[in-house]
């Protein structure tokens, strides 16, 4: 019995010193996105991001909410002159979102059963930045895939401030 109200004390203690004064990094929770450039949860690609790095992405701040993006306050919505959807199909959504420094891009990839989605910078000048967003289809031998496809919010991160410059989203699609 003292070694059970001890080994109890002991985990109590133990408990208590892993609360409270510590933070972790953005993204490190388990909110069920993760982090960008990247990749819907249970994905590959490039890795999420950590304190240590200014250049990483952050976690996405916009959710989706039925279907009706949560926005917060410090998150800026891009224009809907200014981001070119036309080589996406409807399955994507046409909505774009800067925050951070303004060098933080949030987009949404689509994802769902066996496809996991991630975004990439693939192009920057003064005038545009091209946005991919790419759909990655993983079905192991001998298994069935749902056919469900959700929203997944990205983010990428730019070289500079998005500003006033052309976002241009496309879309490609992978085996993986």
């Amino acid at each position: 019995m003292r070694n059970a109200v001890a080994a109890v004390a002991l985990a109590v203690v133990l408990a208590g010193c892993s609360s409270g004064t510590q933070s972790s990094a953005p993204g490190s929770g388990s909110s069920g996105t993760t982090p960008a450039g990247t990749t819907a949860p249970g994905s590959s690609g490039t890795p999420g991001s950590s304190g240590a790095n200014p250049t990483a992405p952050v976690q996405p701040p916009v959710s989706i909410s039925e279907e009706k993006p949560v926005v917060p306050p410090n998150v800026t919505p891009v224009a809907k002159d200014k981001v070119d959807t036309t080589s996406l199909s409807d399955t994507y959504r046409d909505e774009a979102y800067v925050f951070g420094d303004g060098r933080d891009l949030q987009v949404f990839g689509v994802g769902g059963g066996c496809k996991e989605a991630r975004a990439e910078v693939t192009g920057q000048s003064a005038d545009v930045v091209h946005v991919t967003l790419v759909t990655i289809t993983k079905q192991p031998p001998g298994t069935m895939c749902s056919q469900e496809i959700r929203q997944v919010p990205l983010t990428v991160r730019l070289d500079a401030p998005l500003g006033n410059r052309r976002l241009v989203l496309e879309s490609r699609e992978e085996t993986g």
